[in-house]
């Protein structure tokens, strides 16, 4: 079995080479989309049912299912994780990807006040 660094490594290459919700061109809207994203993939993958009342929840809750579906998919060690794992690593997921999408990134788009 391999370790949480590698885990986490394989979901966010997946994400790095597969989504294009990550290319939203402002910084804001990555960091509330991966949130909203991230956090409705990690309740499918619980077993729970996030909320998708709202038209931007609707959106995500949509490329959440797909990123689910995938992870479950390529990652057959992903059904073996815990809630508590889960929750865990997609803490770090969405840390990694925030800081790789905004945070880290040279795209100097993303902090344009006016845009």
């Amino acid at each position: 079995m391999k370790d949480m660094n590698e885990k986490l490594d394989m979901l966010v290459d997946h994400i790095m080479k597969n989504c294009l919700w990550q290319f939203n061109s402002r910084g804001w809207d990555r960091l509330k989309q991966n949130a909203g994203i991230l956090s409705q993939t990690c309740e499918i993958l619980c077993g729970e049912e996030p909320a998708h009342e709202t038209p931007l929840d609707r959106c995500y809750w949509v490329d959440a299912v797909i990123l689910a579906r995938a992870y479950r998919a390529r990652f057959p060690w992903i059904h073996a994780l815990s809630k508590a794992e889960l929750k865990e690593i997609f803490a770090a997921l969405h840390e990694k990807i925030d800081h790789l999408t905004v945070h880290g990134s040279l795209n100097t788009e993303l902090t344009v006040p006016h845009y």
